[in-house]
C-alpha cells in the first residue's frame, strides 16, 4: 500500500472514530417573537420628575426590535434630553395622543382623566397605583376603556419580592437623612445641630418608625454619620431582621405608647416609615405626642402617600415641602425619590428593561402575565374587569379572578 493510500485509510479511520464522539450542537439564540410598541408620556404632574426608561434602556429595546416613542420633554426633569432619546432610536412625539397610540404605556404617576381618554381598548397601562389616593372612579374609568392595568407596587419578581417598591424605598431611605440634615440647619430655621456627632458633643437623636427597607437605609445613613438611632415597629420579627441586616448594635423596640412618647420628646429627627399591608399606614403618633417634641425638631413622614404615621401630617409638595405645627418642622412630600430623579429613573430602567425584553420573547403582555404568576400579581384590571380582590373589597366593586381568564385561554 502506497503512502497516499495509507494516509487516506488513516483519515477515514479518524472520521469514523470522530463520529462516535458526542457532537457539540449550536444553541438556539432567543430572539423576540413579538415586537413591542412602548410609549413614554410626559408626566402630567408638575411634582413628578421621573421617567421609566433611560436613553440607554431605550437603545437596548430598539436594538432588540422594539419600537419606543417618547413625548417631547418627558425626560427633561431627569436631565435626559429629547436628542439623547432620539439618538437611542426612540421616536419623539409632540402631543400626548401620539404617545398613547402605543400598545404599552409606561409612566410613573397614575393616568389623569385626559390621559385615560386617550387610551384605547386592548392597550396596557403600567404605572404606580398609590392606594391612599386611589378612587373607585379611577378604576371604573380604566375598566371602561377595556385596558389592562398593572401597578408598580404590586409587581413581584421570581423570588416574591417587589423590586420597584424595594428600589424606591432604598432611594427614599438614603435621601431622608439628607433632608433631615437640611432642615436641622440654622439656615432653614431648624435646631441648628449637625446630623451625626463630633468629638465632645452628644450625637443627634434619630427615631425611626418602621423596620422595612426605608428604615434600614435611613438607619445605615444616620449611623454612618454618627447619630444615635432608635427603631420602633409593631413586628418583633421585622425588628430582628433589621438589626441583623444593619449588623450594628442599634436600639430597637416594639411600639409601646409610654416608651415611644418619652423617646419622641427627646428626638431631633423622627422618620415615619411604616408600610401597612392594606395600603393605609397606621397613625401611631398623636398630635399630643408631636406637641411634646423639642422646638424645631424635624418630622419626615415617608408614609404620607399611604395616609401617614403622624396625626399632624398633611401632604406637601417639592415646591413647598415643609410646614410647622406645634413648632415642629413637618416634611410630608409623597414622592421623595423624585428629588433624585436621574437616580430613580436609572433604577426604574434596571427593573423594566429585562421584563420588557422577556415580554417580547414570550409574545406580548398577555403571554407575560399568564406565563408568570409573580408578574400576574401586578395586574389590577384586565380588559374591563377588576382583578384585584383587595381593591374590589375596598371599593365594593365586582371582581373577577384573573386565573379564570387564564383557564379560558387553555
Amino acid at each position: 500500500m502506497g503512502s497516499s493510500e495509507q494516509y487516506k485509510s488513516g483519515l477515514e479511520g479518524l472520521v469514523q472514530q470522530r463520529a462516535l464522539y458526542p457532537q457539540e450542537s449550536l444553541l438556539e439564540l432567543k430572539t423576540s417573537k413579538h415586537h413591542l410598541y412602548i410609549g413614554l408620556p410626559r408626566e402630567a404632574s408638575s411634582q413628578e420628575n421621573r421617567i421609566c426608561l433611560t436613553p440607554e434602556a431605550v437603545d437596548i429595546l430598539v436594538r432588540n426590535g422594539h419600537r419606543v416613542v417618547v413625548e417631547a420633554g418627558a425626560g427633561e426633569a431627569s436631565k435626559f434630553s429629547d436628542r439623547e432619546y432620539s439618538e437611542a432610536g426612540a421616536g419623539i412625539a409632540y402631543s400626548p395622543p401620539e404617545v398613547f397610540e402605543a400598545d404599552i404605556i409606561l409612566k410613573v404617576e397614575p393616568a389623569v382623566q385626559r390621559e385615560i381618554d386617550y387610551l384605547k381598548a386592548g392597550k396596557t397601562l403600567i404605572s404606580a397605583l398609590p392606594l391612599a389616593k386611589l378612587s373607585a372612579e379611577y378604576l371604573r374609568a380604566i375598566n371602561e376603556k377595556k385596558t389592562t392595568g398593572l401597578a408598580f407596587e404590586l409587581i413581584q419578581d421570581q423570588a416574591g419580592n417587589m423590586p420597584v417598591v424595594r428600589a424606591m424605598s432604598e432611594i427614599a431611605g438614603s435621601t431622608v437623612m439628607l433632608i433631615a440634615a437640611e432642615y436641622l440647619s440654622s439656615v432653614n430655621n431648624g435646631r441648628g445641630v449637625i446630623l451625626g456627632g463630633i468629638t465632645g458633643v452628644p450625637p443627634t437623636r434619630v427615631v425611626i418608625l418602621g423596620s422595612g427597607t426605608v428604615a434600614e437605609y435611613a438607619a445605615r445613613t444616620a449611623l454612618g454619620l454618627g447619630a444615635e438611632v432608635k427603631i420602633f415597629d409593631k413586628n418583633i420579627y421585622k425588628l430582628r431582621r433589621i438589626k441583623y441586616a444593619i449588623g450594628l448594635q442599634v436600639y430597637t423596640s416594639t411600639i409601646d405608647t409610654p416608651v415611644l412618647r418619652e423617646t419622641l420628646s427627646r428626638a431631633d429627627v423622627v422618620i415615619g416609615a411604616i408600610r401597612a399591608e392594606d395600603g393605609v399606614s397606621p397613625c401611631v403618633v398623636t398630635e399630643e405626642m408631636v406637641a411634646a417634641m423639642q422646638p424645631n425638631s424635624v418630622i419626615i413622614d415617608v408614609s404620607i402617600d399611604q395616609g401617614g404615621c403622624f396625626e399632624t401630617s398633611e401632604i406637601t409638595t417639592h415646591k413647598n415641602p415643609v410646614f410647622k405645627k406645634h413648632d415642629v418642622i413637618h416634611y410630608c412630600v409623597p414622592n421623595i425619590a423624585s428629588r433624585v430623579a436621574r437616580t430613580a429613573t436609572t433604577a426604574f430602567s434596571h427593573i423594566f428593561t429585562p421584563f420588557l425584553l422577556q415580554t417580547g420573547i414570550l409574545g406580548g403582555i398577555e403571554e407575560m402575565v399568564f406565563s408568570n404568576q409573580w408578574f400576574m400579581k401586578g395586574v389590577y384590571c384586565y380588559k374591563g374587569s377588576l382583578t384585584n380582590a383587595h381593591l374590589a373589597r375596598k371599593f365594593d366593586m365586582p371582581y373577577k379572578d384573573l386565573n379564570l381568564f387564564m383557564a379560558a385561554r387553555m
